[in-house]
């Protein structure tokens, strides 16, 4: 398991106009976003007791989530994925999923997870059974990545971010999202150390390193 080094800040518009600028200088651009961006779309679990929601909330170092995600909305590529923290490190694990499984998921339909032969889908699956996971909700986003090959460093700015509420029909491309307000997400990943080349290009007076997740904004609205 690869741990990586994260900051989140919660931006505005002319933050994102600004980052933008200063980060096209310095860095690279991520040769997956054609034309510079991409659109996300996820669907978050949790349980009942929202419990991914409450451990993002109250700060909870060592914490895990699952989500299914794909990107343009391109549903020939999607995956599945664990995004977890131990004492404030970050990681990530992903498996392909099919379009199928993927709906199945949504539906809430699991009988087959266990046959599947992919580790992360059979431990999903455990915690669906353990700790009543269910798809709770959608989430979209537009993002724009740069990258700098020194210690591996990716920025990202996220925005137009908005929420399908309790909405979990991921997989329709005409299911209804609404805005999430109007908050913008930058995000700095890297692996040993941060150049600061890279430092001093993100550093936005008055903003601080904060736990702000897209899914805990969306979920203000149900």
């Amino acid at each position: 398991m690869d741990l990586r080094h994260e900051w989140k800040h919660e931006i505005n518009a002319a933050d994102v106009l600004l980052l933008r600028q200063r980060l096209r200088a310095v860095m690279g651009a991520d040769p997956h976003a054609a034309g510079g961006s991409y659109t996300v779309r996820s669907l978050y679990f949790d349980n009942a007791a929202d419990k991914v929601l409450l451990e993002k909330v109250n700060g909870i170092r060592c914490r895990e989530k699952f989500r299914i995600r794909y990107y343009n909305g391109d549903t020939s590529y999607i995956l599945l994925e664990k995004k977890g923290k131990i004492n404030g490190l970050g990681y990530k694990q992903s498996v392909r999923l099919t379009k199928e499984q993927a709906q199945a998921l949504a539906d809430g339909c699991w009988d087959w997870m266990m046959q599947s032969g992919e580790g992360l889908i059979q431990e999903l699956y455990t915690k669906i059974r353990l700790q009543g996971l269910r798809a709770k909700t959608i989430v979209d986003y537009t993002r724009e990545p740069f990258v700098y090959a020194p210690s591996n460093v990716r920025v990202t700015l996220d925005d137009k971010i908005r929420t399908g509420l309790l909405r979990t029909d991921f997989l329709n491309p005409d299911c209804v999202m609404v805005p999430a307000g109007d908050k913008a997400v930058l995000e700095v990943k890297w692996d040993a150390f941060l150049p600061d080349l890279i430092r001093d290009a993100v550093q936005l007076k008055g903003r601080r390193t904060s736990a702000f997740s897209k899914y805990q904004v969306c979920r203000m609205y149900g």
